[in-house]
């Protein structure tokens, strides 16, 4: 049974950090792009960042650029997601997903490419 399993959210004062992991099981991800999404409440998903499978092509979203940091190990088949300078408008629940079949460098924006996704963990930022 293929799961991600995203682990490290939880509730911080603006201006703290995060680190979010997610596992992967049941398959190997180590050819996967992987990429972290996230949904505020009443809005849609939105995507966060996204890292090769070689782990040295990364793509991140302006709101998040120079704050968040994507990072995988392949031989834990895990994936981070350190987070900094947080902000209010960060909060939502964030999801990891996998998407197989890419090249080495490929990283992704586009959420209908990724096949696999875990079930989130909420991150909740106070003012």
């Amino acid at each position: 049974q293929v799961q991600l399993v995203e682990s490290g959210g939880g509730l911080v004062q603006a201006g703290g950090s995060l680190r979010l992991s997610c596992a992967a099981s049941g398959r190997t991800f180590s050819s996967d792009v992987m990429g972290w999404f996230r949904q505020a409440p009443g809005k849609e998903r939105e995507f966060v960042a996204s890292i090769s499978s070689n782990g040295r092509g990364t793509s991140s979203a302006d709101s998040v650029k120079g704050r968040f940091t994507i990072s995988r190990d392949n031989a834990k088949n895990t994936v981070y997601l350190g987070m900094a300078s947080l902000k209010p408008e960060d909060t939502a629940v964030y999801y990891c997903a996998a998407a197989p079949g890419s090249g080495p460098w490929y990283t992704s924006r586009d959420d209908s490419n990724y096949r696999y996704w875990g079930q989130g963990t909420q991150v909740t930022v106070s003012s």
